[in-house]
């Protein structure tokens, strides 16, 4: 395994990890202007970053090489980011981001239902077990605990991403980082027809360029530097990670507690994604870091 990929994925684990608790912090009421402003920095961030690896020529061929794949990408990530805000309004941090742990095995069943993938007896134990502890933390808002809402924009967000790495499997030359960088431009457009206000204070701009700059684009490129250099079991192992410490620090930070339901089928949809990837570590010829 490489260390340094290893940190540079912890690293962008930990980064995202702050974003609930850096999005408590706003006072702006319309999660349209915080998406708005936060795609924006993101998309700066991001596309400074590859125009300082690789030129303005070299970016350019970044997105021409991308294709219809990437714009499927772009799009599945314009629809994540801006339901992860306008989730986090309606209901709590915890689920939303335990949510997105089970997209793993999510995509595996895309893959099933969508192009009849062969999947391993293990993996259809683990889908069951996701699809279980998704569930039991969707009950609370049957039961008028939280917002259905809330709840569906968080299950949207982790199908979004699920179909995104279904579509990169697919399509194993989708660039990452320029199919992001187009889906912040995306969010952005969308969300500029739906804000009812741009102007932030001094305070809220600060954060809202921490959000998107640093929580989503620098995280991002960490992200895409280091995963090349490990497996994808390793890499997902390492980015529980996200999932794990995001709820911690909104509760040491903001005191919100993550209730019964969320904290028993959090745990379920966790402990299945660790089982299922260290079942796929212990398996004869595991997969190789890509070149």
């Amino acid at each position: 395994m490489d260390v340094r990929g290893a940190w540079l994925v912890l690293g962008s684990a930990t980064v995202w990890s702050f974003g609930g608790a850096i999005a408590r912090f706003l006072s702006v009421t319309d999660s349209w202007t915080t998406v708005f402003w936060r795609s924006v920095f993101a998309s700066s961030f991001l596309l400074a970053f590859m125009l300082w690896q690789h030129g303005r020529l070299g970016t350019w061929r970044l997105f021409r090489a991308m294709g219809l794949a990437g714009v499927g990408v772009a799009l599945c990530f314009a629809t994540a980011s801006t339901s992860f805000v306008v989730a986090l309004a309606y209901t709590t941090v915890a689920n939303v981001l335990l949510l997105q742990a089970g997209v793993p095995l999510m995509a595996a069943l895309m893959g099933v239902v969508l192009f009849r993938e062969r999947v391993p007896r293990a993996t259809w134990i683990a889908i069951a077990a996701v699809i279980s502890g998704v569930a039991v933390m969707v009950s609370e808002s049957l039961g008028g605990n939280v917002s259905p809402i809330g709840d569906g924009l968080a299950l949207l967000v982790a199908l979004a991403f699920a179909t995104a790495t279904v579509i990169t499997k697919r399509h194993a030359h989708v660039a990452m980082m320029p199919a992001v960088c187009l889906g912040t431009l995306i969010a952005a457009f969308v969300s500029s027809t739906q804000v009812s206000q741009f102007a932030v204070g001094p305070v809220d701009g600060a954060l809202l360029f921490a959000f998107g700059a640093l929580n989503l684009g620098l995280g991002l490129a960490l992200f895409v530097t280091g995963v090349r250099l490990l497996p994808s079991a390793i890499a997902a192992l390492i980015g529980i990670a996200e999932p794990v410490l995001g709820p911690v620090w909104v509760w040491l930070i903001h005191h919100e507690v993550p209730s019964q339901s969320t904290m028993l089928g959090g745990a379920i949809v966790f402990l299945a994604l660790l089982a299922h990837i260290v079942w796929q570590l212990r398996q004869p010829g595991a997969e190789e870091p890509q070149a």
